[in-house]
Order: structure tokens, then C-alpha cells, then sequence
């Protein structure tokens, strides 16, 4: 399979405030707007998307609508002290504290108004055991 783009898509049952809640705190800016679906793209890289969709529309299969679960979304990013901040100043939440972690990320964890995890990381050089782990040409300086 050769893809073309590749982008999550959460299942909602508000789709407004969904979309609202992602052009507010994390710059994106909408591409379509219909009242079942919208498509968002980053107003900062044109290649990361996403896209709220309504839980309950007719395209998605009977056994399988609702709202979106298990799943995080990570957003790597250059100031992650910053948008920690700006993130706090906005009242999100805020489920896990930022921390660096020995595997090689700096990140704290909030969650958008359906509960999706929301993992904002920057890369940073992991510890000795953990680098050992990555392959040279991907290993984070």
C-alpha cells in the first residue's frame, strides 16, 4: 500500500467544540466544515491533519459508532516548556506534569474535551539503556 497522507480521526458527538478546542490551543485552522465532519490542518506544517467527525454519522458502521477511546494523539514540538505553559495559562488539563523521561522525551500529557490524550514531546538524548535500544540513525540528540 502506497499512502498518499495519513491523519486520526475523533469520533465525537460535539464536533463544533471538538474542532474549536483544536484550532484554540493547538493551531489548526479548517480546511471543510460541514455539521458531521471537519477537517483541521496544522496552520504551521500543511502535513499534519486531523479531522473531528460526528460518532453517530452513517458512514461509520453500526458496531462501531460513538465516541474515540484508547487512543493518544502525540504532537512533537520544538518549545515544549512553552506550550506546557501556554497550555496551563489556558486551563487545560493537565494529567501528567511535564518530566523528562529516561527513553528519551521530554512531555507532559493533557486531553482534549472527549478525553483524548493529548502527548506533547520533545525529543531529547535518552539514557545509556534506552540508546542502546534505538538505531543509530534515528537515536534523539
Amino acid at each position: 500500500m502506497k499512502s498518499t497522507s495519513y491523519y486520526p480521526v475523533i469520533m465525537t458527538d460535539d464536533v463544533r467544540g471538538t474542532a474549536a478546542f483544536y484550532v484554540s490551543h493547538f493551531r489548526f485552522q479548517c480546511l471543510f466544515d460541514s455539521d458531521w465532519y471537519v477537517h483541521l490542518q496544522s496552520a504551521e506544517d500543511a502535513t499534519v491533519n486531523l479531522a473531528i467527525l460526528s460518532g453517530d454519522h452513517e458512514t461509520i458502521p453500526p458496531q462501531a459508532r460513538g465516541r474515540a477511546a484508547g487512543m493518544i494523539l502525540n504532537f512533537e514540538v520544538e518549545d515544549v516548556d512553552g506550550e506546557y505553559r501556554r497550555c496551563m495559562e489556558a486551563g487545560l488539563p493537565i494529567l501528567i506534569a511535564l518530566r523528562d523521561e529516561e527513553f528519551g522525551q521530554r512531555h507532559f500529557i493533557t486531553a482534549d474535551p472527549n478525553g483524548v490524550l493529548i502527548d506533547v514531546i520533545k525529543p531529547i538524548p535518552p539514557s545509556a539503556a534506552f540508546a542502546a535500544q534505538y538505531p543509530d540513525q534515528v537515536l534523539p540528540l
